[in-house]
């Protein structure tokens, strides 16, 4: 589907120069000579590889449609990763690079979703968060309750974090899979 220039979003899948490329991140600039333009950071889906290029109001750009479709995470064989597709009962194996640095938030059973262009399995997107064991947490230290204070602390998975001065050991909290941060208390 063919999109104006300026049309483009974050998230979006372009075509350009014969590869797929997803925006990262736009802006918009109008410089005080010359027409408006974007200014846009892609990353190429496949290989990671990113390009910035300016694209102009009255430039057309291919918008590409993937196919979205939830699998259940089976297990995990060296640098492969096996899900199985919920309707239909098939399995997939995939490489781990296309889950990126949330992968060490798989866990069995989990619902995912997988993106595909052409039937290719182009990426995995893991729910927005998950709930994890805190399996060691730093002691408080007293007098630092005046200002919100976070301390370290680190979870099942071997992922460090920083939560809240009442989150002990043991504790299960909420964790948001893109950037790894602590979202809340699990609520039992």
């Amino acid at each position: 589907m063919k999109i104006n220039g300026n049309a483009i979003r974050p998230g979006n899948i372009i075509e350009h120069k014969n590869r797929l490329w997803r925006a990262v991140k736009i802006q918009h600039t109008q410089p005080g000579k010359g027409g408006a333009y974007l200014q846009c950071e892609l990353k190429d889906i496949r290989d990671g590889t990113k390009l910035n290029e300016r694209f102009r109001a009255s430039e057309d750009v291919e918008r590409v449609r993937l196919d979205q479709k939830d699998y259940q995470y089976l297990y995990a064989e060296g640098d492969m990763l096996t899900f199985m597709d919920n309707d239909t009962y098939e399995q997939i194996s995939v490489h781990a690079d296309l889950v990126g640095e949330p992968v060490v938030f798989l866990q069995e059973g989990m619902t995912v979703t997988i993106e595909s262009y052409e039937d290719e399995p182009i990426s995995v997107m893991l729910p927005d968060t998950v709930v994890m064991q805190i399996t060691q947490a730093d002691p408080v230290v007293k007098g630092q309750t005046a200002s919100s204070s976070y301390k370290p602390a680190v979870l099942e998975n071997g992922t460090r974090v920083m939560v809240p001065p009442h989150i002990e050991s043991g504790t299960r909290v909420v964790v948001n899979t893109a950037d790894a941060t602590y979202v809340e208390r699990y609520k039992d």
